[in-house]
């Protein structure tokens, strides 16, 4: 489902112009989603999260809004999806 909205973007900045369309694309992010998840395996996840992505950590939900505000605020962005994933799409998590 995200390929799919990170897919609209760029068709829809240009449909709706000037309508200004852009997209987050977070990594894991360190959230309560996760507290449906046995703490220990929690800890497991996130700690090999960490090993393997370039950053060394996993995001908070902080960053994310970070990346949020900037798209929301910047005038001259439209058409773009930043990826704030600490690099995931660099690497094999697994």
């Amino acid at each position: 489902m995200n390929g799919a909205l990170e897919a609209m973007v760029r068709p829809l900045a240009v449909e709706l112009a000037p309508i200004r369309v852009n997209a987050v694309s977070p990594g894991i992010v360190d959230t309560p989603w996760w507290d449906g998840m046995p703490a220990d395996v929690r800890a497991d996840f996130f700690e090999k999260a960490r090993a393997a992505l370039p950053v060394r950590r996993v995001a908070t939900a902080d960053e994310v809004a970070e990346s949020v505000v900037l798209m929301a605020t910047n005038p001259n962005l439209t058409g773009t999806v930043i990826e704030t994933d600490g690099g995931g799409r660099l690497v094999t998590l697994g």
